[in-house]
């Protein structure tokens, strides 16, 4: 294969993944829009209600600016590479709001402690310095990254990323992210185990609520935990194909999955009965017991 035909090929590979990413998150939001207006404009405001819609609308200005980087639209080389570096800063605040998430779904579970919270915050900020040092590093040093501008003829131009360095760095910085989205899902098992055992000798039902956090905060590490191998892989040198996949995943999984995590438990409690609701927790979907019993505990939120 040519060089012309090489870089024909990679640019239409590139659109056509572009098309894919705008398709799957656009088919998406419409699909929970109905949803958003009912679990988040028509009740009252609370702080989940902003950090969903942060993860929500902060996440598809990502996705379509993903999208149409690169091939798509043509975007000059000087403004390429300015797009590219927002692009990647901000897919770090998007993952430290999904933390806040996290965070605040296992303060919730372990009964809103305050110990728990500040061990939490304590060790989250060291991963946002870690962000951070990881941008300024990998994304923002020509001598690390560079964007290129490939001209298959006067009126046929893209850009694309150059990596000038290995691996090494992403992984050796992903590491310490990894270990503390660990950290939480021990916590969330911990809890739900303790939680299965009182149930169990209680001879109650499991509180659905718990069990859904616990599923929903390993389903999320599963997400980051690829979300950094792919973000690592990328200096790699990869193949087209391979190349486009992961900017496939990276460009719509996280912005898909997160908001869903959300919005399902508000879901799954507005077709629950819950006799009381604690205001505690703000946002709240309440815990209940088990029909067996034919009463309602309000323990906490979540």
């Amino acid at each position: 294969m040519s060089e012309l035909e090489q870089s024909l090929y990679t640019l239409q590979l590139y659109n056509n993944m572009s098309v894919i990413m705008i398709t799957l998150v656009s088919y998406d939001y419409m699909l929970q829009f109905e949803k958003e207006v009912q679990f988040v404009w028509q009740r009252r405001w609370t702080v989940m209600s902003y950090l969903y819609l942060v993860v929500r609308y902060f996440g598809l200005f990502l996705a379509m600016v993903s999208a149409c980087w690169g091939g798509l639209i043509y975007i000059p080389e000087a403004v390429s590479y300015r797009v590219i570096l927002l692009m990647q800063w901000s897919y770090s605040i998007y993952f430290c709001w999904a933390e806040v998430i996290l965070i605040w779904r296992i303060y919730a579970l372990y009964n809103q402690s305050k110990p728990i919270l500040y061990v939490l915050l304590g060790l989250f900020i060291p991963v946002v310095a870690l962000y951070i040092v990881a941008d300024v590093l990998l994304w923002s040093r020509p001598e690390a990254f560079s964007v290129q501008e490939i001209v298959i003829t006067p009126n046929i131009k893209y850009c694309t990323g150059s990596f000038h360095m290995g691996p090494m760095l992403a992984i050796y910085t992903s590491i310490p992210v990894i270990c503390y989205d660990t950290f939480l899902v021990v916590l969330a098992i911990a809890i739900l185990r303790k939680h299965l055992k009182e149930r169990s000798g209680l001879k109650m039902r499991p509180n659905i609520y718990v069990v859904m956090i616990v599923r929903y905060h390993i389903m999320y590490f599963v997400l980051n935990l690829a979300s950094q191998i792919f973000m690592a892989v990328m200096w790699a040198n990869l193949p087209t194909v391979m190349m486009s996949l992961v900017l496939l995943f990276n460009g719509t999984a996280p912005f898909i999955i997160v908001p869903r995590l959300i919005i399902s438990i508000w879901e799954t409690h507005a077709n629950d009965n819950c006799v009381r609701v604690s205001t505690t927790f703000e946002d709240c979907v309440c815990w209940t017991s088990p029909p067996t019993s034919e009463q309602h505990e309000m323990v906490s939120c979540a």
